[in-house]
């Protein structure tokens, strides 16, 4: 782990692709990541932990499969919002954003159950995010959803 400030301006300025989340630091056993995404996500649940969103540019839309029925929540810059645990999301963002989140290390970015994932166009379909401070590669940029923006 880095000993040295990060610039979150930096580290998203350092990649391109979209929802390929990138680690920039972690925190006892979770990841910090930052991602760019346009477009839609994918319906997609994390069984046994939360998803904690914080919006750095732009606006975030997430759709929310509750119990008593579905909802969308819009984040705007600065905002933030926790998924609870088992709950079927599916974010989106139609003009692009920035975003920073919160996750066990190691927590697929499509979650435990999901939609189909769209095959990629030219790149490979790992779901780990890729370390952007300096530190070793923790994992691979997630694939499989840029595809969704062409």
């Amino acid at each position: 782990m880095s000993n040295q400030p990060i610039s979150l301006r930096q580290a998203l300025d350092s990649f391109d692709a979209l929802w390929s989340p990138r680690i920039v630091t972690h925190v006892n056993d979770y990841d910090v990541r930052i991602a760019k995404v346009e477009g839609e996500h994918i319906w997609h649940a994390h069984d046994d932990t939360d998803e904690f969103f914080l919006v750095l540019d732009g606006e975030l839309h997430i759709s929310l499969r509750e119990p008593e029925g579905e909802r969308t929540v819009l984040l705007r810059q600065g905002a933030v919002f926790t998924v609870p645990a088992g709950t079927e999301h599916k974010p989106y963002a139609p003009s692009g954003a920035a975003i920073l989140m919160f996750e066990p290390t190691g927590t697929p970015t499509v979650g435990d159950r999901h939609d189909e994932i769209p095959r990629p166009r030219g790149r490979d379909d790992r779901t780990h995010p890729r370390c952007v401070s300096g530190q070793t590669e923790v994992g691979a940029p997630t694939g499989g959803l840029a595809a969704t923006q062409a």
